[in-house]
């Protein structure tokens, strides 16, 4: 990448000092405010996974907000394998082909803002002629500021605002699903979405500050937003099933460990996963009461009895990732291209699949592939 210094016109100092003026400012407000969930900064890239033996280019197609950007607490750069590259990688060794990740991501969105100024307002890039897979991911900030005026509060707990991001991410939720249905270009052979895991899952086993109504106690915040995340979890998946999408559980790829530890003879992760056509009260059931011991915080991602990962960055909320950066958010976006860092996949898994978090979410989305373009 090229130094911006090497750009500058030193004829017009005076102008360049009233930019960074500007520029300045706005940069420490963008910060404070990504961390926040408040604030909202488009992140958008396009890397093109290039092999060696082909010319043959296709498209992936990814919509959302921070997660799917690959935010990593930088204003200016991202991940540049955040999930939907990940995915691009192991899309380029299925089908022997050049795979173009574009990702239209705004850090710090809204399931609204999402869907109206990203998936409607960019939906050129999906009605590509070479587009196959078309992806997304949305409510994780209508979640986070929920829980953030939730713990502010004192006197009277009012739930009307969690229940607002549930019903909320439900609408629009479907409402993507039934735009891209009829706006993504006719020869897409995948339109999958990702759920949402629960950052901040220990952080947020205390008590309240505010007093339940009919109790006259606190409460515990995890016991409250667990049913909330199950819910639209839930509804992220069956919307999926009945609208013609496949649905990455990420709520389980995250949270829950790849052995069985409460010996009912599934392995953790698996017995978390929804399952296709079954009600929202047994997946509710299934995931806050009899399988709610083997949640666990992704900052401990068990991948068998002994050996843990870290999924989730400092900030206690973005995936972890490996793979360098590119230029993404305050500067504007990007686009390039490399070589696959992984050429083939023993049994379609790369030999970092499970060690972090957008490795694993790219993986789990890959699952959906189909086997040709």
């Amino acid at each position: 990448m090229k130094s911006r210094r090497n750009a500058v016109n030193p004829s017009r100092p005076s102008r360049m000092l009233s930019m960074l003026r500007v520029a300045l400012p706005t940069l420490a407000l963008l910060t404070v405010g990504a961390q926040a969930g408040a604030s909202t900064l488009n992140q958008n890239v396009s890397w093109t996974i290039d092999r060696a033996s082909t010319s043959t280019k296709y498209r992936v197609v990814a919509y959302g907000d921070s997660i799917y950007a690959g935010y990593n607490g930088s204003t200016t750069n991202a991940a540049k394998y955040s999930a939907p590259t990940v995915d691009a990688e192991y899309l380029s060794a299925l089908w022997n082909a050049d795979i173009e990740s574009v990702r239209r991501t705004k850090s710090g969105a809204i399931a609204s803002d999402v869907y109206n100024n990203k998936i409607v307002a960019e939906r050129s890039y999906m009605q590509a002629a070479n587009t196959r897979v078309v992806t997304f991911e949305m409510c994780g900030n209508d979640g986070l500021q929920a829980r953030s005026a939730f713990k502010s509060q004192t006197g009277t707990c009012d739930y009307s605002g969690l229940n607002t991001a549930v019903s909320n991410c439900k609408t629009y939720v479907a409402k993507a699903m039934d735009y891209i249905n009829a706006n993504a270009y006719a020869g897409v052979k995948l339109k999958v979405i990702s759920n949402l895991f629960y950052p901040g899952y220990n952080a947020d086993n205390v008590q309240s500050s505010c007093k339940d109504a009919s109790t006259g106690t606190t409460i515990n915040i995890r016991d409250k937003f667990l049913p909330a995340m199950a819910t639209i979890n839930y509804w992220m998946c069956e919307y999926a099933r009945q609208k013609g999408f496949k649905c990455t559980d990420s709520f389980a790829e995250f949270m829950g460990a790849d052995y069985d530890s409460n010996g009912d003879g599934k392995i953790d992760a698996d017995g978390l996963r929804y399952v296709a056509g079954e009600s929202e009260s047994s997946y509710l059931t299934r995931i806050t009461s009899t399988l709610k011991s083997t949640i666990r915080d992704s900052n401990s991602k068990f991948v068998s009895s002994s050996s843990s990962y870290d999924y989730i960055q400092s900030d206690d909320t973005h995936p972890t990732y490996t793979g360098g950066t590119v230029k993404a958010g305050l500067l504007g976006g990007s686009t390039g291209s490399g070589a696959p860092r992984y050429t083939s996949f023993s049994g379609g898994k790369n030999p970092i699949w499970n060690t972090l978090g957008h490795e694993r979410m790219g993986w789990a989305v890959s699952t959906s592939n189909p086997a040709t373009p």
